[in-house]
């Protein structure tokens, strides 16, 4: 009986087989080849994506803070990563680079957790076991997921925009919330349940884009080394593959971004055109791009840091369970 060997990756249990009649003789050099990939669903818990991506929220916080900062510089404000960081401190402290913490974490419960959560539930619904997903299939199934996160969790991306910003709000415009929760209580009563969903437009389709090529490059990406690279389930393959997943995700994902947070910080009602039209006359083509630096910087990380923390948190619950890699 011809026996194999087999690893196993931790993201989506992809088990890459070889035949020992493909393993090279002694003395000869190896030669790279495509491996033979063999999917093996496991349900995770729900949480995962939630809890994984409010731990990459503490270790980046600084980063998105300076990120929407440099999107609503507005009069002299600083115009660089450096700069805005500096003054930050110089202002608030250190502990300044932490301002809005507790609603990026409200977000990520709410945000990630949906967007994770739906992804990898029809990620297992719609590939049978034993088949690789597709790449429209994961773009088109991580768009949905993304979307759904994103109306999730704008009440909170909303708070948490306008609490990064707080600090360099004239006195008149400050809004003095103490924390996530706080935030979300004073809009719905100064300003009705309707502020929850300001920006809800861009924000959703920010998300949709986001998990599009943040999690389908990624799965992509890593499925493709594997198959292609000696690296097989490694640390290196996670790094590279979630590093790529950051870099695409941001350059996709500025334009909205920079409309989503002018939209949630602003004290008028305009439509989003008007909003596109007004920057566009302002700044150019060139808006679209803004903060771009400290935008890769900061997701980079806070892609890798999270990818890094789901696959620990499927290891922990395999070791407990008992499932076999």
């Amino acid at each position: 009986m011809q026996q194999t060997t087999m690893s196993s990756t931790t993201s989506s249990n992809v088990a890459v087989v070889s035949s020992p009649s493909t393993l090279p003789s002694p003395g000869v050099k190896p030669k790279l080849h495509k491996k033979d990939i063999v999917l093996k669903q496991v349900a995770y818990p729900f949480w995962f994506g939630g809890s994984a991506s409010s731990m990459a929220a503490c270790v980046t916080h600084p980063l998105d803070l300076v990120k929407v900062r440099m999107q609503l510089r507005a009069g002299d404000g600083p115009k660089n990563m450096s700069g805005t960081i500096i003054h930050i401190v110089r202002a608030s402290g250190p502990r300044g680079l932490y301002d809005g913490l507790t609603a990026s974490l409200l977000r990520q419960m709410t945000y990630s957790t949906v967007r994770f959560g739906v992804y990898e539930d029809l990620k297992r619904r719609f590939t049978p076991d034993g088949q690789k997903p597709t790449l429209p299939l994961l773009i088109g199934l991580s768009s949905l997921s993304g979307f759904l996160g994103g109306l999730s969790g704008n009440a909170a991306d909303v708070v948490n925009v306008r609490m990064q910003q707080e600090a360099v709000q004239p006195a008149s415009h400050k809004r003095h919330y103490r924390n996530g929760l706080d935030g979300m209580i004073k809009m719905a009563r100064q300003e009705g349940l309707f502020s929850w969903y300001r920006g809800v437009l861009p924000n959703a389709t920010r998300a949709a884009l986001m998990n599009a090529s943040q999690l389908a490059s990624y799965d992509s990406i890593k499925v493709a080394l594997m198959t292609y690279t000696p690296l097989g389930d490694t640390t290196t393959t996670h790094f590279t593959s979630s590093l790529f997943a950051g870099f695409i995700a941001t350059t996709i994902c500025s334009p909205v971004d920079v409309i989503k947070s002018r939209v949630m910080s602003a004290h008028t009602n305009k439509s989003l055109l008007s909003f596109i039209a007004e920057i566009y006359a302002k700044e150019g083509v060139s808006w679209m791009f803004k903060g771009w630096v400290p935008a890769f910087l900061r997701l980079g990380p806070q892609t890798i840091c999270t990818f890094m923390f789901l696959e620990a948190h499927r290891k922990a619950y395999r070791n407990i369970k008992g499932i076999e890699e």
